[in-house]
């Protein structure tokens, strides 16, 4: 154990098992601004109760981009090697788990049929290796540059990626009181209006488009390897807290405003989950007060030093069946979900008044955090077929 942990990046397993549990309190808190006919906000209690806990953990998607390409950007074989390695760690399982999903949650001919074109709807959260896939593709591509490339050169790109961050938040600011982007009754954009650099009718691809989206997080994953800052505690406690305070202001504010806006401050307010994606707009992974989020965490994290017992003991194994517990968790969230509304009640009305919100959350994300860990951490031990299953 001792010859394996030496060689590992301790606190980037520490950031991995921290994202799995980020993720499981966001799914935890989507049946509290999710329902109904797709949206649905009860109160103005689980208003501010999922602005809270949603947006606390709103980079976790990003963590494991920025953990990923941290550890695999660039290359450190050859291209064959590295999809041939990626292949068998990612792909199937992912079969296994959206056939899974599939048959077991809504329509199994129908969710099947999807599959050739999609992820499963219903498991939602499988979106995300998809985006890893089309992560994995550029990574060969840009290696050669990330090998050569300087601090300066780097950090100017850096720059830029997050600078479309920003692109979400100058779009409604054009638009005023009307919504820069329109949503169908199924959450998918169906127009984006006040076009900007480039965009028009028959281009979607405008001057940022290429350096849009997840690519920031791979290049910040890239800078913090190469140049990360050597900071005292002190700096890296002053500047992460702005930057953290800064983010979540961004990212909660903006899904209170929208909701409020929305409902009039008159409660239940719902409609089509197009209604929840506009609420969402400041949420989107790639916004700028969630990469200002995760920026902070990523700095706090690499200087944290794990116990060596905690760290071999609970840490390590939960970080490599990390990917198996992403996939496998709504299963067990949603039951978990069900017991403690069941149990408690639902919103301000349930037995624990205004806390009712807030205490199923945390218990449904701790609960099945535990429970996923345990069954991805023995589910990967079972002979030949574990690594097949959980990756």
């Amino acid at each position: 154990m001792n010859t394996i942990t030496q060689d590992r990046e301790k606190w980037i397993d520490l950031l991995k098992v921290t994202a799995c549990f980020m993720v499981m309190t966001v799914h935890s808190t989507e049946p509290f601004y999710l329902g109904g006919d797709g949206s649905l906000i009860l109160s103005g209690t689980d208003l501010f109760w999922a602005a809270m806990f949603d947006s606390l953990a709103r980079s976790c998607v990003p963590l494991f981009v920025i953990a990923s390409s941290y550890l695999q950007f660039p290359l450190h074989y050859s291209t064959g090697e590295f999809f041939r390695r990626r292949a068998l760690r990612i792909l199937i399982p992912f079969l296994i788990w959206s056939i899974a999903y599939a048959l077991f949650w809504g329509e199994p001919v129908q969710n099947l049929k999807n599959l050739t074109l999609n992820f499963n709807y219903a498991a939602g959260h499988l979106w995300f290796v998809y985006m890893l896939i089309g992560l994995y593709l550029l990574m060969p591509l840009l290696s050669p540059w990330a090998e050569k490339v300087g601090r300066k050169e780097l950090l100017a790109y850096l720059c830029l990626c997050f600078a479309t961050g920003l692109v979400p938040l100058i779009r409604d600011a054009v638009a005023g009181d009307a919504r820069a982007v329109i949503y169908g009754a199924d959450g998918l954009p169906r127009q984006a209006e006040y076009p900007l650099w480039g965009e028009a009718i028959w281009n979607s691809f405008g001057a940022l488009y290429y350096l849009s989206g997840f690519i920031g997080y791979m290049l910040l994953g890239l800078y913090i390897r190469k140049y990360g800052p050597a900071w005292s505690r002190a700096k890296t406690f002053t500047v992460t807290s702005l930057m953290f305070i800064t983010g979540f202001a961004i990212t909660a504010g903006g899904f209170i405003r929208r909701a409020l806006a929305d409902s009039g401050g008159i409660f239940p307010v719902g409609g089509d989950v197009g209604l929840a994606a506009g609420w969402e707009t400041t949420w989107t992974f790639c916004s700028t007060g969630v990469m200002l989020m995760a920026t902070a965490a990523v700095l706090v994290f690499r200087n944290i030093r794990c116990n060596s017992k905690f760290y071999g003991r609970l840490i390590l194994p939960l970080s490599k069946a990390g990917y198996g517990m992403y996939l496998c968790h709504m299963f067990i969230l949603a039951a978990f979900s069900g017991l403690w509304r069941n149990t408690f009640g639902i919103g301000q009305d349930g037995i624990l008044g205004v806390w009712t919100t807030p205490i199923e959350i945390i218990l449904t994300a701790i609960c099945s955090f535990a429970c996923t860990g345990l069954v991805s951490v023995l589910g990967q031990r079972i002979p030949k077929a574990g690594k097949w299953i959980f990756g």
